[in-house]
């Protein structure tokens, strides 16, 4: 029988109920979620020239009624590069636009940031060579640049949420993100996580709301949980870097921390490998059951995908991180006049709110603010 093409049921071409259908790819949701149906299992709405999708979409107004994904300023966190001394304002060569801020500059940022309404800041610590050793110690001075700057920021602006990256490559000698083994140049876990749980620890003393393990050590968010908790910590919210890959896109990253001349090998056997993605939900579903109050994909723009995936899969707060290497290429090729660098920076953040991005890292945070004013 042929249906009428006005008919405004979707009507479903499999017997089974789709509330019914389990992806084999999902190994958790949570109970009462609700997945709609696969696209090619929906028969169309209407059809041509009754239905004309092109209408919805001539006019600004109705463009913006129908827009199924907004990005707003609610879901940017800007990352903050700091240094030593006074007054200091460092151009990172490879991330144009992108300056390394000492710690008074950085709080005249966070003003910044607050009156524009960016919900939060994250901080990464340039730290000076004499002070990097082979047990990164300095990770978990409370008196560290990275726990001075959380106090003076949250002291001036203590609206602004403050995420600090929980990881040893900042202060290590050889550039890993764990203790490094120099005999076979293998990366300890358990040995790195009882460093950096007291890193979280000082850290979440000084001022830091959200502490964020990057390092990818296999039990940290179990024990950095356990640690806040004993130090009475217990609101202090941990926000896991769950799938991190083993990216080409983080250079520019490196040459800002200036780890990159320290690196010794790869960070392969921690890091994931990009081709996989299964791992990535056992990942997430670990960090979860041991603690983690939202978790995080990095890199973003490459990993859509998996973005996607953990949303539908879990149902907490995903963050992405557009990271150093997707901002350069969007700056070197706007420098070159090869795209529109507004359009383009836009097109790239509301892609990865459209993938299931709940917020999203990303140096461009003061430039999209400016471009969602002027609308």
């Amino acid at each position: 029988m042929r249906m009428h093409p006005t008919n405004v049921r979707m009507i479903l071409l499999r017997r089974r109920p789709w509330r019914n259908h389990q992806l084999s790819s999902e190994i958790y949701r949570p109970s009462g979620s609700v997945r709609m149906p696969p696209a090619q299992d929906l028969l169309p709405l209407g059809a041509f020239p009754r239905t004309r999708m092109r209408r919805n979409r001539q006019f600004d107004w109705s463009r913006r009624l129908v827009a199924e994904t907004t990005l707003s300023v609610n879901d940017l966190i800007w990352p903050l590069f700091i240094v030593p001394g006074e007054g200091q304002r460092l151009p990172v060569a490879s991330m144009p636009g992108v300056e390394r801020l000492s710690i008074d500059l950085a709080v005249d940022t966070a003003v910044i940031a607050a009156e524009a309404g960016i919900p939060a800041l994250a901080l990464f610590p340039v730290t000076p060579d004499d002070l990097r050793t082979p047990d990164a110690r300095a990770a978990a001075d409370p008196d560290n640049l990275i726990c001075r700057a959380l106090r003076a920021i949250k002291r001036a602006v203590p609206t602004i949420g403050l995420i600090g990256d929980v990881a040893l490559d900042p202060y290590t000698t050889h550039g890993h993100d764990g203790l490094l083994r120099e005999s076979d140049g293998v990366i300890l876990n358990d040995e790195t996580i009882a460093v950096i749980t007291e890193q979280a620890r000082v850290m979440a003393e000084a001022g830091c709301d959200v502490v964020a393990p990057s390092e990818m050590m296999d039990g940290r968010i179990g024990a950095i949980r356990d640690g806040l908790d004993r130090a009475g910590l217990q609101h202090t919210l941990i926000c896991s870097y769950a799938a991190k890959y083993a990216s080409a896109f983080y250079g520019p990253f490196r040459d800002a921390v200036k780890s990159g001349g320290y690196l010794k090998g790869d960070k392969r056997t921690y890091q994931m490998d990009p081709a996989n993605t299964d791992e990535a939900v056992r990942e997430v579903a670990l960090d979860l059951s041991e603690g983690a109050d939202m978790v995080m994909v990095k890199p973003g723009l490459p990993y859509l995908d998996i973005i996607r995936r953990v949303k539908d899969a879990f149902g907490v707060p995903t963050f992405a991180y557009h990271v150093s290497g997707e901002y350069a290429m969007l700056s070197a090729a706007a420098a070159h006049g090869w795209i529109d660098y507004d359009r383009t920076l836009l097109e790239t953040l509301t892609s990865l709110k459209r993938a299931g991005a709940d917020a999203i890292l990303t140096y461009a945070a003061p430039e999209a603010v400016r471009l969602l004013r002027r609308g």
